[in-house]
C-alpha cells in the first residue's frame, strides 16, 4: 500500500483565497479591513519567523496586521499593558500573544488578559469552556486545521475510531473535543505519556493524529493497514547535509508508516499551513462577531 499524501499546503492556499474574498467583502461593507494585533516579546529567531509568516499571510488575505514588539526583559505589567492596548483598539479584531514568552511563568496571566472576543488563538478559558459545551467559540487554530484537512479531503469522521496522541491544551485536548462534538461524531481515544500499551490503541484506530512533540512516536507496527495518519509534530533533528545543520521531521516514522497507511500528512507541508489559515479565519470570524456585540 502506498499512502495518499494529504497536501496541507495546497488546501491552505484554497482556504486563504476564500478568506481573502470574505475579507474584501468585509472591507467593502465596513470601510476597513479585519485587523490582527500581535505581541512579540524578545528576539527569539523562531518566534520572529512565525510572526513574520503570519504577517505575510495577513497581507495576502487582505487582513491588516499590527505588531507590538517588547524586549525580552519586559515585565509582566508591560506585557499586560500591551494586551490592554490591543483589547481597546477598535481596529484590532484579533489579539495574538506569540509564545513562548521569555518567562513562561507569565503566560497564564497574559493569555487570561486577552479579550475573549479577540482571542484568535482560542486559548482563553471562556472560549475553551464554550467549546466543551458545544457553543460557538474561537477554537485553537491547529485543531481546527486538522479538522478542516480531514473534512476537505473527504475522510469520513462520523463513527470513526480516532486516536489522538498528546493531551496539550493547544492541540490534543481541544482536538478531542472538536472531533467528538455532535455533527462530527467521531469516537475519540486521547492517549498520552501514561497510556498503557499505546500500540493496542493505535492499531484499532481508523485515524491516528499524533501531537506528541517527539520523533518516531508512531511507527509502522503501530498502525493498522489502511488507517489515516495526521502528523502534527514539528521537530528539528541533526542533518549534516543541510546548510542549517538540521531538518524538520514530524512525530511519525513517515516512510515506514506511509507504506501501511491509506493517507498521511507530510512534515513540513501538512498541518502547519492550515494552522496559519485558521488564524486568518478566526480573525475574520472575530471581526464579524464584534459587529454584532452590544456596545
Amino acid at each position: 500500500m502506498s499512502a495518499r499524501i494529504l497536501d496541507g499546503k495546497s488546501l491552505a492556499a484554497e482556504l486563504r483565497a476564500e478568506i481573502a474574498a470574505d475579507a474584501a467583502a468585509f472591507r467593502a461593507a465596513h470601510g476597513r479591513a479585519p485587523g490582527l494585533g500581535v505581541i512579540l516579546v524578545g528576539d527569539d529567531p523562531a518566534s520572529r519567523s512565525y510572526v513574520t509568516s503570519k504577517q505575510k499571510a495577513c497581507a495576502a488575505a487582505g487582513i491588516q496586521s499590527r505588531e507590538i514588539a517588547l524586549p525580552a526583559t519586559a515585565s509582566q505589567a508591560e506585557i499586560l499593558a500591551a494586551v490592554r492596548q490591543l483589547n481597546e483598539d477598535e481596529a484590532t479584531d484579533g489579539v495574538l500573544v506569540q509564545l513562548p514568552l521569555p518567562d513562561s511563568t507569565m503566560e497564564a496571566d497574559v493569555l487570561a488578559a486577552v479579550d475573549p472576543a479577540k482571542d484568535v488563538d482560542g486559548f482563553h478559558a471562556l472560549n475553551i469552556g464554550r467549546l466543551v459545551q458545544g457553543k460557538p467559540a474561537l477554537a485553537p487554530c491547529t485543531p481546527c486545521g486538522v479538522l478542516e484537512l480531514l473534512r476537505r479531503v473527504g475522510i469520513p469522521l462520523a463513527g470513526a475510531n480516532v486516536v489522538v496522541i498528546g493531551r496539550s491544551q493547544i492541540v490534543g485536548r481541544p482536538l478531542s473535543i472538536l472531533l467528538s462534538q455532535k455533527g462530527t461524531d467521531a469516537t475519540v481515544t486521547l492517549c498520552h505519556t501514561r497510556t498503557r500499551d499505546l500500540p493496542q490503541h493505535t492499531r484499532a484506530a481508523d485515524i491516528v493524529i499524533v501531537a506528541a512533540g517527539r520523533p518516531n512516536t508512531l511507527t509502522a507496527n503501530m498502525v493498522k493497514p489502511g488507517a489515516v495518519v495526521v502528523d502534527v509534530g514539528v521537530n528539528r533533528v541533526p542533518d549534516a547535509s543541510r546548510a542549517s545543520g538540521y531538518r524538520l521531521v514530524g512525530d511519525v516514522d513517515f516512510a515506514a508508516v506511509a507504506a501501511r497507511a491509506s493517507a498521511i500528512t507530510p512534515v513540513p507541508g501538512g498541518v502547519g499551513p492550515l494552522t496559519v489559515a485558521m488564524l486568518l479565519r478566526n480573525t475574520l470570524t472575530a471581526a464579524r462577531a464584534r459587529l454584532t456585540l452590544p456596545s
